[in-house]
């Protein structure tokens, strides 16, 4: 799985629609073109598309591409191919790359989410739910080595679950497609993010019993990066990407859920205002986004830990040489 990162180079356009929202060209010949790959596109990284929305990355002189990855391998395909400037995915991809040997790989430079985004849906509503009942249980998870799995494992483990033996764990169904199986299929749980988690309550099929996000604790899920070859070009660049992202953290950080909807709402045509909003509260309720985007050497030797726990990471590697926090620290002044 991880080799295919570094080998499937020529299939990135086909893997990463371009999403309305975003400008392909500079209108006035003045914004700096820049391309940016995220993992998917959900209500968890509000804080991007209220800069979107709000103007944050033309303030900065950005004209900004954006495309769906659907999934980390693509989004670090992207990038590795030179499709896409940036890559926004789980940071794993990078520590994956790098143990690979590549020589320009990427580096992480500013983290978004600190909390994980997804949530546990059960058939029935369990105010009471505890962990221990999902041994001998069957749950919809997801990719193996993708952070949204290993956070579910490592949550399992800390409550004295092993996610090998004490429950089955179906992951053949492809990202983004289990809420719409966990509607004919026989599993009694599925781990789900917005909207399709609200979405599975709305319609009567399934009811959130647990956040992964409250019961792993701060967690660094989601950070953008660049190669190493793409940053030492664009110092600049990068720095103004860092600030414009900062004033998103800066926007959702200090506005209320239904404000936040109301401004992030073009970015999801399709789902309802007032539903937008009750998503963003269960982010905010959990402090699911970071009040800077500065990825400290603590998160990342975490993100390690729950690695080596899944068994992905044999031996470490050197935060200074997959993380840089300068660009960060001077958007946070």
């Amino acid at each position: 799985m991880k080799r295919l990162l570094i080998f499937m180079l020529t299939f990135t356009l086909l893997l990463c629609p371009v999403l309305s929202g975003c400008s392909k060209k500079a209108d006035d010949g003045k914004l700096t073109p820049l391309t940016l790959c995220e993992v998917a596109h959900s209500i968890f990284y509000a804080p991007q598309y209220a800069a979107i929305e709000l103007g944050y990355f033309k303030e900065e002189g950005i004209d900004l591409t954006l495309f769906n990855g659907s999934g980390a391998d693509n989004v670090m395909t992207a990038l590795i191919s030179g499709d896409a400037d940036i890559g926004f995915m789980g940071s794993e991809a990078s520590i994956y790359v790098y143990r690979e040997g590549a020589e320009d790989y990427a580096v992480n430079f500013a983290q978004l989410t600190q909390r994980a985004g997804n949530f546990l849906v059960g058939r029935e509503a369990d105010p009471d739910f505890q962990w221990s009942d999902l041994i001998g249980k069957k749950v919809l998870g997801g990719r193996k080595g993708g952070m949204p799995q290993m956070v579910f494992e490592y949550i399992l483990r800390r409550n004295g679950i092993d996610p090998a033996t004490d429950l089955t764990i179906d992951q053949s169904i492809d990202f983004g497609l289990t809420a719409a199986a966990f509607t004919s299929n026989d599993a009694d749980y599925t781990v789900e993010f917005e909207p399709f988690a609200t979405g599975l309550e709305l319609e009567g099929s399934g009811y959130v019993v647990a956040s992964l996000g409250v019961d792993s604790g701060y967690v660094p899920y989601t950070a953008y990066s660049a190669l190493g070859s793409y940053m030492d070009k664009n110092p600049e660049l990068i720095q103004r990407f860092t600030n414009a992202i900062q004033k998103g953290l800066d926007y959702v950080n200090s506005h209320s859920a239904e404000e936040i909807a109301s401004v992030i709402a073009p970015q999801f045509a399709e789902t309802d205002p007032d539903r937008i909003a009750v998503i963003i509260g269960r982010y905010l309720d959990q402090d699911t986004w970071k009040k800077n985007t500065v990825f400290t050497e603590e998160s990342f030797a975490l993100l390690q830990d729950i690695l080596e726990e899944a068994g992905e990471l044999t031996e470490r590697v050197p935060y200074d040489q997959l993380v840089n926090v300068k660009y960060a620290e001077e958007a946070a002044k």
